[in-house]
């Protein structure tokens, strides 16, 4: 069973959507307890990151979330749902984020040529070795990106970059915990083939 995190600040529609396509049924809920019964949860966002924060603590997913990853089971962060496992994030101040994975979320630099948010299509670059995510993939399929902030610190974890004045941060994994900054869930036949990996990972694979 694949879960979707309802904390109120997630793109459920077209998240649950996506799964639908693939043939895979997901289930959107608030309620902490279905967390531990899952077999794969998506944590997704948009919005600001202390607001998100906020939100997943005072839901009670936080503990619930950290409680399954102990476990083992897959977690798979969707764009401010994949910042929000860094360490913190210095988006409008400084913020605490899990610290399920090593690193900050800074906003990107860019030259006065580009502007923020880094915003449409962008392809993908996996360093020379693709992780159990990206198995469908090829060097250079391209995805769709809304974001004006990115992780850094983190190049140990980093399964995917993208360029936009330079390399951004597009996905990262540590164990069983893995991050898009990315939108799968937008990223049409790409988009897809990426959340039928994620379905295809079991515990203990990565």
């Amino acid at each position: 069973m694949t879960v979707i995190i309802d904390y109120g600040v997630g793109n459920l529609f077209s998240l649950r959507s996506s799964f639908a396509a693939i043939g895979e049924e997901a289930t959107v809920t608030a309620d902490p307890a279905a967390l531990s019964r899952a077999d794969r949860i998506v944590l997704p966002g948009v919005g600001a990151f202390a607001d998100a924060m906020a939100k997943l603590r005072a839901s009670g997913m936080e503990e619930a979330l950290r409680a399954a990853a102990a476990k083992g089971t897959p977690i798979l962060g969707i764009c401010l749902g994949m910042q929000l496992l860094f360490d913190k994030s210095y988006e409008y101040g400084e913020h605490e984020g899990l610290g399920m994975i090593s690193g900050e979320v800074r906003e990107i630099p860019v030259s006065a040529d580009l502007k923020l948010p880094h915003m449409g299509w962008n392809a993908l670059s996996f360093g020379g070795r693709k992780h159990p995510l990206f198995r469908y993939l090829e060097e250079g399929d391209y995805v769709y990106f809304v974001h004006s902030y990115a992780a850094v610190g983190c190049d140990p974890f980093v399964i995917a970059r993208a360029e936009y004045g330079g390399p951004v941060t597009a996905a990262v994994a540590k164990g069983n915990v893995m991050g898009c900054q990315f939108h799968p869930e937008k990223s049409g036949n790409v988009g897809l083939r990426i959340l039928k990996a994620f379905c295809e990972i079991k515990e203990g694979e990565v």
